[in-house]
């Protein structure tokens, strides 16, 4: 009876393993996972790979509890990961593998009826610090400023704070959202909102970009735009399998067509 059921057994778990394998579960970043990657992920099964993909975008910051606890092949996050990050993945065993894919750049987006249409980087900090409350202060119609960031376990909540206010807090009054489309929304129906967002959904519904000291966010002027940052792809090790031929057509000249139709700049573009 012993000979007969262990070989069934060992076939049963060979099975289950390997369908495990053709399964790849992505976890991290709103900006990356909403759009991006889905639309990677599905041009890669187009070209006949046997796989698919369980994508999960709350934040950078799960990109990096999901791959130390072992519940994700690939960690998607807006920013570089930060040192407790990479300290609690050393802890599981889990070494981080790095992967530039794209770049994106933050728009601050105001209501379109808002006649403010340039702001500077020092006004934008004074806004998003709340120093800076009502419109009237930086030629606005007159009216209290409704701030809209992302929520704490975004990467663009933190790139934001180095990028554009030096290290400072947001203002208390500030509200947090947890993704781009919730800003957008928030910010196309408030005549008084203003908020940030990847260049993805810079087009939204009811919005407007601001320029930053007369340069608007474009693939054209990802150098000199100041609220651009690049994006990465994470694994635990050097991938293999799925992951390798995933990560390797992320990174493809196929992918750029992907990339920018999305709304990103290909890293090609922004060396």
């Amino acid at each position: 009876m012993k000979s007969t059921l262990l070989p069934i057994i060992f076939l049963a778990c060979t099975t289950l393993s390997g369908l495990a394998q053709t399964t790849l579960r992505v976890r991290g970043s709103d900006s990356l996972g909403a759009k991006l990657v889905p639309q990677l992920a599905e041009a890669f099964k187009k070209q006949g790979a046997t796989v698919s993909f369980d994508i999960a975008a709350e934040g950078s910051s799960t990109a990096f509890t999901n791959l130390a606890s072992g519940t994700a092949e690939i960690g998607m996050s807006s920013r570089r990961v930060k040192a407790d990050e990479r300290a609690l993945c050393r802890s599981k065993s889990v070494k981080l593998t790095e992967f530039e894919i794209a770049w994106d750049m933050i728009a601050i987006v105001v209501n379109k009826n808002n006649p403010v249409s340039d702001l500077s980087k020092k006004q934008v900090l004074q806004i998003f610090a709340g120093d800076i409350k009502d419109w009237s202060e930086v030629g606005g119609t007159p009216g209290p400023i409704s701030i809209y960031t992302r929520n704490t376990s975004s990467g663009t909540y933190r790139d934001f704070i180095g990028l554009a206010m030096k290290g400072r807090e947001y203002g208390r009054d500030s509200q947090k959202m947890a993704g781009n489309e919730q800003i957008a929304s928030e910010v196309g129906s408030n005549v008084n909102g203003i908020g940030y967002v990847g260049l993805a959904y810079a087009a939204s519904k009811g919005t407007k970009v601001v320029t930053i000291e007369g340069v608007a966010p474009s693939v054209a002027t990802v150098g000199k735009y100041p609220y651009s940052r690049p994006t990465y792809l994470y694994t635990n090790g050097e991938p293999t399998g799925n992951t390798k031929a995933f990560i390797d057509f992320c990174l493809s000249a196929a992918a750029d067509g992907i990339v920018g139709k999305v709304g990103f700049v290909p890293k090609s573009l922004a060396q």
